[in-house]
């Protein structure tokens, strides 16, 4: 198998995971939306989440556990971006295709500590707040707080969301450079850079509320840009470097 080969299969695949990926994230996002209204629901206190969490029972757990592990097929997308760079010239967009698969390991890792709270942590606290009294529900509730401000709010969002937007401004310009100076492949920088941008201004929702409607927004043009993405990376023909 010749190298132009394997890295063509290397960026279909990766193209192939990143739109699969899309796909699971709107459709587990519309499920939870409707059965538990998230993510809404996330702002409100434990006595009116953990309840609702439980009661989607069996199959909103796998839900969850299937929303938490989507992160995962950002490694086999980064892995494409790095077969699509590591041909390219200069040795700056090599480089710059290694580091894309370092934000995406480090992304989704985030983001799957954030998102799997939801099947396991928090829904053992949903069942010792359905079995206890008063005084320890309050234990409870002081517990889940701490757990959403730290692996949600903290390290499933800013950082797993820090290190998405940083991957896909990467993952643009490294395909940007690998395509050569086409049309598609400047409009998909231009793109890229706006989609991070927006990111990186909606991930600090937690900090200024005020921001709700930039990650709304956000919520709405990321499922875009990763198709898009997804799609470049399908479509890409590594080019030899020089």
């Amino acid at each position: 198998m010749t190298t132009d080969h394997t890295s063509r299969t290397a960026t279909r695949l990766g193209g192939a995971a990143l739109i699969t990926a899309t796909l699971l994230f709107a459709a587990v996002f519309v499920y939870l939306a409707k059965a538990f209204g998230y993510p809404g629901v996330l702002d409100q206190p434990a006595a009116e989440v953990l309840p609702r969490l439980l009661a989607l029972g069996s199959t909103g757990r796998a839900v969850w556990v299937v929303y938490g592990l989507v992160p995962l097929l950002l490694l086999p997308t980064a892995f494409g971006v790095y077969a699509a760079g590591r041909q390219a010239a200069p040795q700056t967009v090599q480089v710059a295709a290694r580091v894309a698969v370092v934000l995406a390991v480090l992304s989704a890792v985030s983001m799957m500590v954030g998102l799997l709270r939801w099947p396991s942590l928090h829904w053992e606290l949903a069942r010792a707040y359905a079995e206890s009294a008063p005084p320890a529900r309050e234990a409870i509730t002081a517990l889940f707080r701490a757990s959403n401000s730290y692996l949600g709010n903290f390290i499933g969002e800013f950082l797993g969301e820090l290190f998405l937007n940083a991957f896909f401004l990467v993952a643009a310009w490294v395909l940007r450079r690998a395509s050569g100076p086409t049309a598609a492949a400047r409009w998909l920088l231009r793109a890229g850079v706006a989609a991070s941008l927006l990111g990186s201004v909606a991930m600090l929702r937690n900090a200024w509320p005020g921001l709700d409607t930039v990650a709304m927004l956000n919520n709405n043009v990321l499922p875009l840009w990763m198709l898009l993405l997804g799609l470049a990376l399908w479509r890409h023909r590594p080019q030899a470097a020089a």
